[in-house]
């Protein structure tokens, strides 16, 4: 009540120039006129559904076709307040399925460009995204790379997928204030409601079941003065959603809005209730009797016609199971579904380590007491399971002390299980980020980077092919019981584009560790390779994300350019994590700066090959041979740390360069 008294004596003071004030309490097709859509949404009377069932890939925007004002004064900080609040649905087809919800949308634009489908809610991309561009997020998927804390979340994003802040799905209930927990992917109709503060720069969300009165206490506030440089003097609003392969709709039934006042009441009594075909509906008495009788009447016939089912289903899981002639020639060691399924407890969830792009992945345990990690995989090529499997097998050869070795596998229809050594300390980033509970040294981090280098290495340039990993991140190197790092998930990004499978882009890698050329080029090569390692090393040796929303300048979020221009200022060392401070000798910090900025060059033919990286980070050249490496990064030369510039006029090209 007090947050909806603040909205309407600041609306006084400041007056909307639109004056919008709107209230749909459901959505037919004389509403066309009044919702521009795009993409794949379209008007399903009574509501607006945002993605279809016949694109793998689909997105789909519904916007109010007149902008809000959102700045009463141009070129100002001052911002105006709307209240809005809306009813959503969300239902699976498949309960286990990966999710991603929708967003209530501020954009400068109907349609960003660039925009990806799947777990980018068609709004952003895995670069940097036209903005300004302000989300609130009702998110039922995970995503590890994008810091999401649940499969159940509100958050606001900011120019990013990355919320800047986030709460786990519920209200707070107004007789004891406890959070109820409110699953957002049930298909039960949600009311939400967002009250955008301009003069506090506030946003305060709040959800309910639909037919909850609104809680006087909302489920997440975000207030910092940074959202007025997501805001333009005028912005649509509306909803975007996509999704992959499985098949989720989402659906908005009610929505209001006003920029001159508190949003207008939605009638929630009448609202559609959505459930999956699967699920089971409710029956009359009449059609119980109705069914009982028929059941008496073809009870033997019906036995009958169970038991042979039965028994073919039966047959078909065993052929499922069983090893065929062709899969005899492929290495490694097949494993039985039954074995696997012993050792992870019937894939419990209590094995769970994990979810991802890739599939889910479970801590198993052998009859022989080994620890291993079963990733998952529903596979859909085009190229068929025979021509995957060789791929496969091709991944179960590569051996090397740095790599996560592979066991073996399993295949059980279409759906096919990797088997890995387990790695029982987890990945490199949870012992720099995410409050450690122990901060990794300068020591460590050291090796276990040059660990990473020598299994890339092998990768490209140990095999008789080079095998482009494509997607390299600190979450993707995992650490033995020595602490020593071992490269996870070689080949698996080779191997997925060849069927589009749920959970990934067409785009494969990870927001931030892309290199600039994989957006333009067919494939991504060796070099692309070498950049995402060069951001390894920079955040590795930083202590900060490819990506910080919390940075004050927005040039400063980009690690990469942030590390660069500290370099052009003379002031490299001022990057290092202060967290390791004194642990360093300063000429090996700064040569691990270099490197890291050597293999991020923007032009892939002059970063240093994967062979040329061990031989510095490995060898004893470690703090002479970045100088050569970065000898023609920066115009003018080199700057030490002191800010004088080191001259590269009549010196000798360096050796690693193209």
């Amino acid at each position: 009540m007090a947050t909806s008294l603040f909205i309407l004596i600041h609306l006084s003071i400041f007056p909307s120039i639109s004056g919008l004030d709107f209230l749909f309490n459901s959505f037919n097709t004389n509403t066309n006129t009044n919702i521009t859509l795009n993409g794949d949404a379209k008007i399903e009377p009574p509501v607006i559904r945002l993605t279809n069932d016949s694109n793998q890939f689909s997105f789909g925007r519904a916007f109010y076709p007149t902008r809000i004002s959102m700045k009463p004064v141009s070129n100002s900080t001052v911002l105006s307040s709307f209240s809005t609040q809306f009813v959503f649905s969300v239902l699976p087809e498949i309960s286990s399925s990966p999710g991603f919800g929708l967003c209530f949308v501020l954009s400068n634009t109907t349609e960003p460009a660039g925009a990806f489908s799947g777990q980018y809610f068609g709004l952003f991309s895995n670069g940097n995204t036209v903005g300004p561009l302000l989300a609130v997020e009702f998110d039922t998927g995970t995503n590890a790379e994008f810091d999401d804390p649940d499969d159940n979340h509100v958050g606001i994003d900011l120019n990013s997928i990355v919320s800047v802040k986030t709460e786990p799905a519920g209200y707070y209930n107004s007789s004891g204030g406890g959070l109820v927990p409110v699953n957002m992917r049930n298909g039960q109709n949600i009311h939400a409601w967002i009250e955008f503060n301009g003069s506090e720069f506030e946003i305060n969300v709040t959800i309910a079941p639909a037919g909850v009165a609104k809680p006087s206490r909302p489920l997440l506030t975000y207030r910092d003065p940074i959202i007025a440089n997501y805001v333009s003097s005028e912005m649509y609003v509306g909803f975007s959603s996509s999704k992959t392969t499985w098949v989720e709709p989402q659906r908005v039934l009610a929505w209001s809005l006003s920029d001159t006042g508190v949003s207008r009441d939605i009638n929630t009594t009448n609202l559609p209730v959505f459930k999956s075909e699967s699920s089971s509906s409710s029956l009359s008495r009449g059609a119980i009797a109705g069914i009982t009788i028929g059941c008496v009447v073809i009870f033997i016939f019906f036995l009958s016609v169970c038991y042979w089912f039965w028994r073919r289903q039966g047959n078909k899981g065993e052929e499922d199971d069983e090893i065929e002639d062709w899969e005899l020639e492929y290495w490694p060691h097949r494993f039985s579904y039954e074995e696997l399924s012993q050792a992870t407890k019937a894939f419990s969830k209590d094995e769970l380590l994990g979810s991802g792009g890739f599939g889910r992945v479970y801590k198993g345990n052998l009859p022989n007491n080994t620890e291993v990690a079963v990733k998952c995989l529903n596979h859909d090529s085009k190229q068929g399971l025979r021509e995957f499997m060789a791929e496969i097998s091709s991944m179960g050869r590569l051996q090397h002390k740095n790599l996560v070795q592979m066991r073996g596998w399993c295949r059980k229809g279409n759906e096919l299980m990797l088997v890995y050594d387990y790695m029982p300390n987890g990945s490199l980033n949870n012992w720099i980020f995410s409050k450690p509970k122990k901060l990794m040294g300068w020591e460590d981090r050291r090796r276990v980077l040059a660990d990473v280098v020598e299994g890339l290495n092998y990768l490209h340039h140990g095999w008789d092919q080079v095998v482009v990993h494509r997607d390299i991140k600190s979450s993707n190197i995992l650490l033995d019981n020595e602490m020593r790092g071992r490269l996870g998930d070689f080949g698996l990004a080779k191997l997925y584009t060849h069927g589009e499978v749920p959970n990934t882009t067409r785009v494969v890698g990870t927001l931030g560790y892309l290199a600039p050329e994989v957006a333009t080029l067919a494939a991504p090569t060796a070099a692309s390779d070498v950049y995402s390692f060069g951001v390894v090393v920079l955040e590795v040796v930083c202590g900060r994300k490819p990506i910080e929303h919390w940075a004050e300048r927005e040039e400063d979020a980009i690690l990469i350019d942030w590390v660069r221009e500290k370099y052009e200022e003379g002031k490299l060392l001022e990057t290092a994590d202060e967290r390791i401070k004194g642990e360093y000798k300063v000429e090996d910090m700064e040569a691990m700066l270099k490197l890291g900025l050597a293999c991020c060059h923007p032009d892939p033919v002059r970063r240093p090959t994967m062979r040329e990286v061990v031989a510095i980070l490995v060898g004893e050249v470690v703090a002479a041979a970045p100088r050569d490496l970065l000898s023609e990064l920066v115009p003018g030369g080199i700057s030490n740390s002191d800010g004088r510039g080191e001259g590269t006029e009549g010196a000798s090209p360096p050796q690693v360069l193209v």
